[in-house]
């Protein structure tokens, strides 16, 4: 069986399909329906066009990730029939469980659009497949990336995605102290236990703008050394470093676009910022020429040093507001989904960091 990036991405995806479909994962009671009742049910009369586009392009990757899985792994499966038979069953189960969510409404339309996405994801793999894309893909990925580089490479197309829910700096990801010390009070509320929660003899204060400078360049700097540590050669790690500081730029826009309409999309691009990607596309320029175990040595200590700025400084009132845009807009089920990849983003990639470097042989370094 061949190692493929495919699938811990099919299994990611299909997690955060979860996530989406049963968040905000409250209120979990029987409400005495039969199953089976929403199936055979009359179809809604009326339907938003969102509604159409989020049911079928969100089930979309899942199909073209399982085929591309399934014929990198075993070519005489029928892929697309298994792909397709999987994204149904999942759509079936996550539509089961909302009957027991009050907050969500199970809908045989919705089964329906998510076995018809899988089916056009699934589909446009096999069409790429069969003329040939996969293998150019197969071959593209031998001449550019090293044997092992499958954990970087989802980390890497993940990276993008975290950028998507607004940071309290851009390319800031990881701030989760303040939010996490106040959920584990309020989970502890009225109990014991919450006396046990140490309390702060001084109170978080907001980052001094130069810190707010070196938490954007850093952020930038680490999917680009992430990068340099599984591609082979220099005039390819160029090109990947041009792409990320477009993706990082492209993502965060969007972001801002998101939450605060088109016109704010590149609002946040102020001086300060302007100057941290500058230093950051500077500094990342030399690191090409280091080794990749020195490479992940100087991302992992560029990860604990951002991450400690970060989660030693409180979120702004500011940024506060713009997290309600999220949670109340149409965009709140997504919001749920993103606001973890963008929140464990860096995490995982300390926890590879740590395990590639754990279990290199000291020759290599």
């Amino acid at each position: 069986m061949q190692k493929t990036a495919a699938w811990p991405l099919a299994g990611i995806y299909a997690a955060l399909i979860v996530y989406a479909s049963l968040y905000p994962f409250e209120g979990w009671r029987s409400q005495g329906v039969d199953w089976t009742a929403f199936l055979f049910a009359p179809w809604p009369r009326y339907w938003t066009g969102f509604d159409v586009l989020a049911n079928v392009l969100g089930y979309a990757p899942l199909g073209f990730i399982g085929v591309l899985a399934l014929k990198r792994s075993a070519r005489h499966l029928p892929a697309v029939t298994l792909a397709v038979l999987a994204g149904a069953a999942l759509s079936l189960g996550m539509e089961s469980m909302q009957l027991f969510l009050p907050a969500r409404v199970p809908s045989n339309v919705d089964g329906c659009l998510n076995t018809l996405g899988t089916l056009a994801g699934a589909l446009t793999a096999w069409i790429l497949e069969r003329f040939g894309f996969l293998d150019r893909w197969s071959r593209f990925r031998a001449t550019w990336f090293m044997p092992d580089a499958r954990g970087s490479l989802v980390l890497l197309a993940l990276w993008p995605v975290a950028l998507l829910f607004p940071a309290p700096v851009p390319m800031g990801l990881g701030q989760i102290l303040e939010r996490a010390e106040d959920a584990l009070a309020l989970w502890l509320q009225d109990t014991p236990w919450l006396d046990w929660l140490p309390v702060r003899e001084v109170e978080l204060q907001p980052l001094l703008p130069i810190y707010e400078l070196l938490c954007v360049s850093l952020g930038q700097m680490l999917p680009c050394m992430l990068a340099f540590t599984v591609i082979r050669q220099r005039h390819q790690k160029v090109f990947a470093w041009f792409l990320l500081l477009g993706l990082g730029l492209g993502f965060t826009a969007l972001s801002a676009a998101l939450t605060y309409g088109p016109t704010h999309a590149w609002g946040w691009i102020n001086v300060p910022v302007q100057l941290a990607l500058v230093l950051a596309a500077m500094l990342a320029l030399p690191l090409m020429w280091l080794r990749e175990k020195t490479l992940q040595v100087l991302a992992l200590v560029t990860l604990v040093l951002q991450l400690t700025l970060l989660n030693n400084a409180s979120a702004s009132a500011y940024f506060a507001l713009t997290l309600q845009n999220w949670e109340q807009g149409q965009f709140i089920r997504f919001h749920g989904l993103i606001q973890w990849i963008g929140w464990l983003w860096p995490f995982v990639l300390l926890v590879y960091l740590m395990r590639r470097l754990s279990s290199s042989h000291p020759s290599k370094m």
